[in-house]
């Protein structure tokens, strides 16, 4: 499909809707690990650490300066938490997101060994400081792709939510757990993600995790169920609900990762033929985007045009 439309292209870049993930970038690229824990401290009580130390640990190369990081001090929990976060994005990059029937022995060997690594350095940050939010975040994907099973990660999460209620990523780390694909049952996913949307003050991201669960719950489907499933009355329902709580409420902010739960909501709702309320969540986007929910729409960059500017023009 060709992308001419009379809107602009989505902009997939993260930084333009977080003008500090450059300067994040670019400090990490260059080692200034100095600078980058003065910002971390400094963000407000409260923050989502974890989209900060993903950020830093999607940088190319920086695993060798943290691991001088960690070797000249091993109490460092933010250099533990980093490289260990790192060590996780180069194992699901050996890895890939194909469904494990299209992995190969080898990469599944090489996944889990960074997977390992990054386990032992995030179980001694979690040590260190138990309350290290973006550690516990972390040790949810190390659970994950070790297949270390739902009573762990839910385990590991009780841990992170002591101490940060609410926790947007870990929430959502372990939803993903709790779908069929990882072990789990649609029954659990859609309680939990209710749970949090339920638990969470309104006008936080919290009641995304809802759209995720139909999302995932949706693609999991055979073709010609799907269409069936999105028009079942209590899926349009629970959406609408979500997301008048979370990103259409007055006091909603646009913290760390609004982008994307926007996207799933605009994403649903076009999909289900409500082009009316998708408008909403394009209008509210101008324009930006994230890989999901679009790439499991097909090409994410065609996926957004299409359904958006089909829903620009009715709704």
């Amino acid at each position: 499909m060709s992308l001419r439309s009379p809107l602009p292209p989505p902009d997939f870049e993260l930084a333009s809707a977080f003008p500090e993930v450059a300067w994040l970038r670019q400090v990490a690229a260059a080692s200034d690990w100095t600078a980058v824990r003065q910002y971390v401290d400094g963000l407000p009580q409260g923050t989502d650490r974890a989209f900060v130390v993903r950020v830093l640990a999607e940088t190319p190369g920086v695993e060798q300066s943290l691991r001088e990081q960690v070797a000249a001090d091993p109490y460092d929990v933010f250099a533990l938490t980093v490289l260990g976060a790192r060590e996780v994005d180069i194992g699901w990059g050996i890895r890939t997101s194909a469904r494990a029937k299209n992995v190969t022995w080898e990469q599944f060997a090489r996944f889990h060994a960074h997977l390992r690594d990054a386990e032992q350095l995030l179980i001694r940050a979690t040590a260190l400081d138990p309350s290290y939010d973006a550690a516990w975040a972390e040790r949810l994907n190390t659970a994950r792709g070790l297949q270390l099973g739902r009573n762990e990660a839910r385990r590991r999460y009780d841990r992170l939510a002591k101490y940060h209620p609410g926790h947007f990523t870990g929430q959502a780390r372990l939803l993903q757990q709790l779908c069929p694909k990882w072990g789990g049952s649609w029954e659990e996913a859609h309680g939990f993600a209710r749970e949090c949307m339920l638990g969470a003050p309104d006008g936080t991201l919290n009641g995304g995790l809802v759209a995720e669960a139909h999302i995932e719950h949706w693609l999991d489907l055979k073709s010609e169920a799907r269409t069936e499933y999105l028009h079942r009355p209590h899926v349009h329902a629970e959406l609408t609900e979500a997301a008048a709580r979370s990103v259409l409420h007055p006091q909603f902010g646009r913290p760390h990762g609004w982008v994307t739960v926007q996207g799933a909501f605009a994403a649903l709702f076009s999909l289900m033929g409500d082009t009316a309320s998708a408008a909403v969540h394009f209008r509210a986007l101008g324009g930006l985007a994230s890989e999901y929910p679009w790439s499991y729409l097909g090409k994410p960059a065609e996926s957004y045009v299409r359904h958006r500017d089909a829903a620009l023009a009715r709704g």
